[in-house]
Parts: structure tokens; C-alpha cells; sequence
């Protein structure tokens, strides 16, 4: 193996409350869930800032619209501090499940807000619960951004998102097989950056409780959450000479006090490899873009 060089960073979601209130059919949301993410805005917000200050590092903070406007004197802190403020959506919404007007009008207006908030355009985004949608890259694309943080080709090397061009074919049952049996279409490029995300390595599913919720643990040991997360550290250090470790964490979840803990024991391990190098999202992709970490180029798919 050669000489090592390894970009890790943080990816924070400031869902804040709007995650709790995307009920999507308006209906009324518990008041402690709200709290939940006032707690996140406030409390986790500002112990993130502390252990990140500690550490020397830099993070990108993934930010609704909804959040910024609604917490900007938390928000302030973020920025002032030298950190990323990227898109995040609007209320944390489904945008699968939107139109694609509607993607649209929510896209324009978190970059009016973010812009207007941070003094300069955002480069990045990432989609709420990483549920995309076919028009996604294309219109991060036409709005000039530089990288997304949603889809999952690769776990550890950045490369350019697919375009969202190719195509497939769901099995039905109540269609003919023949309907049905048929590849996927190519997959071709776009321009957009991806660093990839990872449901692995986000501390949502196994440290955030909500009850009656299929799929939140939220009690599981940190202890556990770490030794996963490390280990993926410890293969791709052994099988790469480059590669990318962007871990993606939610204040109201990791400013929990034994989520800190974790946290600086994790920082402090991947600490002592060679070539370990922090920094937000937005300069890996721009490592990636600029030719000094080489990445990766996704295949596959058939040209029919």
C-alpha cells in the first residue's frame, strides 16, 4: 500500500423541529417531539461547537430553511464559527414526493435563504431522510451547486452523481412477466459531485427513540454504534491508499451527553492514523473536483 491520505469529515443535519413537523398530511404533532428538536437547536447545537472546537475541526451543518429562519441567533454561531452551512430542504419534506415544480419552489427558496443568511451561496445538499427523487441532480445541477450528500453507489469514494437519466422497470404482478423483465438503462454522469451517504455510519436509526416508529432503536450502546463505525474505518484504511469517511450525525441526537463521548473517542482514534486529514463536505468534493483524491467512476446498466 502506498501513502495515505484520508479525508474525514462531518455531515450534521440541523433538522432542529422541522423534521418533527414534516407530518406531510398536516396533522398535529406531539408538542415533547417539537422539543426534541428545540433541544437539538440549542443544546446540541452548542455542544457540537464546543467538541469541534476542541478538535480543530471544521463540519458541514445541513441546514433546513425552516431552521435557520426560525433559529438564527443558533444558526449565527455556526457560521461565525467557519463551519459549512449547506441545503437541507425546507421543512425537512419528503421531496419524493413532491412534483417536480414543487422540488423546484422549495429548492430556490432554501438557497435564497441560505444565501441571504451566510452572505454567499451554498455548495452543497443533502436530501431530507435521503429520499431523492428522478429530478434531483438535474436541478442541483441547474442551480449550480457543487456536490450532493444522498445517494449510496459508493461507500467511500466520492465520484460524479449519475444524472438520474437511466431507467427500470418494477415487477408487477398483475403485468406480464414480459412487461417486466428488462434491464436497467445506462447510467450516465452528471456534474454534480457526490459524496456518498451511508446508512452505517448515521447515528439517526440506533441512537434516536421514537416510539411506535419501525426502524428507531434509539437505545442502543454507543459502545456498539462505535465499534460499527470504526470498523469501516479500519477496512478502507487497510484496502484504500485514498478515500473519503464523511459520517453524518443530528445535534439533537449527538449532543445527547454519552453521544459526545462517543463522538471524541471516535475523533480521537481515527486521530492517530497517517494522513487523516478533517474538512468540511464541500472540500472533499472540491478535492475530488480538482484531481487530488481520485474517486471513483460508476457503471452499469445497458443502452437499450
Amino acid at each position: 500500500m502506498g501513502k495515505k491520505r484520508v479525508l474525514v469529515g462531518y455531515g450534521i443535519d440541523v433538522d432542529a423541529v422541522a423534521n418533527w413537523i414534516n407530518t406531510c398530511d398536516g396533522s398535529p404533532q406531539n408538542p415533547t417531539n417539537v422539543s426534541r428538536g428545540v433541544y437539538g437547536a440549542t443544546v446540541g447545537i452548542d455542544r457540537l461547537l464546543k467538541m469541534y472546537k476542541k478538535y480543530k475541526i471544521k463540519a458541514t451543518f445541513f441546514t433546513p430553511a425552516h431552521s435557520i429562519e426560525s433559529f438564527p441567533k443558533q444558526l449565527a454561531k455556526v457560521r461565525d464559527a467557519g463551519h459549512e452551512i449547506a441545503l437541507h430542504g425546507y421543512t425537512h419534506e419528503n421531496i419524493s414526493q413532491l412534483s417536480a415544480k414543487e422540488q423546484q419552489t422549495v429548492l430556490t427558496r432554501s438557497i435564497d435563504s441560505l444565501t441571504a443568511f451566510c452572505g454567499k451561496k451554498p455548495r452543497g445538499y443533502t436530501a431530507p431522510s435521503w429520499a431523492t427523487s428522478k429530478e434531483l441532480i438535474t436541478q442541483l445541477e441547474g442551480a449550480g451547486i457543487l456536490y450532493d450528500h444522498s445517494f449510496m453507489h459508493h461507500d467511500l469514494q466520492p465520484y460524479f452523481a449519475p444524472d438520474n437519466s437511466e431507467t427500470w422497470v418494477e415487477t408487477n404482478m398483475a403485468k406480464s412477466a414480459e412487461y417486466w423483465m428488462t434491464p436497467m438503462t445506462k447510467i450516465r454522469p452528471s456534474k454534480v459531485v457526490e459524496i456518498p451517504a451511508n446508512w452505517h455510519l448515521d447515528d439517526w436509526p440506533p441512537l434516536q427513540p421514537i416510539p411506535g416508529k419501525a426502524g428507531a432503536q434509539g437505545f442502543v450502546d454507543t459502545h456498539v454504534v462505535e465499534k460499527l463505525w470504526l470498523e469501516q474505518f479500519d477496512f478502507a484504511y487497510r484496502e484504500y491508499d485514498t478515500f473519503i469517511f464523511p459520517m453524518s450525525i443530528h445535534p439533537q441526537v449527538s449532543g445527547k451527553p454519552q453521544v459526545i463521548l462517543m463522538h471524541e473517542r471516535i475523533i480521537e482514534y481515527i486521530n492517530k492514523h497517517e494522513g487523516v486529514e478533517w474538512m468540511t463536505l464541500e472540500s472533499m468534493a472540491n478535492e475530488f473536483l480538482e484531481g487530488r483524491m481520485p474517486g471513483v467512476e460508476v457503471e452499469g446498466g445497458v443502452d437499450p
